[in-house]
């Protein structure tokens, strides 16, 4: 019984060592990690709209809705957010540059972890390039990948429903 007692002391000891290691590290790295985050989401807007010079996030309460995008001169010229869908096997998330006359400029898969060689095909330039300079209507009529249509149709459907949203609000 002592033993036991010893043996359950020392793992409790080691995990709380563990434990504690591993929160200090959190901590240290946290703002790393949001940076890193930023500059990821920064670099992607300026992919989906680069004519565009200053990006405002639009919000309501801590979630950005999407980004106001202006040109050069200030002036308001498109907007930029993310759209997300479920695939075949993650959620599959978007960034969308939309001009504000609903015409999709271009988009970028941010994350996804489909199938290698089916569904991971999304991020590949001939699908994702369909969006390019097609408005809400048109969005229906971008071709799916072969043996990937749960993964592309998730992308266009998020797509889609996001512009629409996006669109009214605007």
């Amino acid at each position: 019984m002592k033993e036991m007692v010893r043996y359950g002391f020392i793992l409790a000891l080691i995990c709380t060592i563990a434990s504690g290691l591993l929160a200090g590290m959190n901590l240290l790295t946290k703002a790393r990690i949001n940076a890193q985050a930023q500059d990821e989401e920064e670099a992607s807007l300026k992919e989906v709209l680069p004519q565009g010079e200053r990006f405002e996030a639009v919000r309501a309460e801590e979630e950005v809705l999407y980004y106001k995008v202006y040109d050069k001169s200030g002036k308001f010229v498109a907007v930029a957010f993310k759209a997300s869908g479920k695939g075949y096997s993650s959620v599959i998330e978007s960034m969308v540059g939309m001009n504000k006359d609903g015409v999709i400029n271009a988009i970028k898969i941010l994350s996804q972890n489909e199938t290698p060689g089916l569904g991971a095909k999304v991020v590949e330039p001939g699908f994702v390039l369909g969006f390019s300079n097609k408005n809400l209507s048109q969005l229906d009529n971008i071709q799916a990948i072969t043996g990937a249509t749960i993964s592309s149709g998730a992308v266009i459907d998020s797509v889609k429903k996001r512009a629409e949203e996006i669109k009214g609000i605007i």
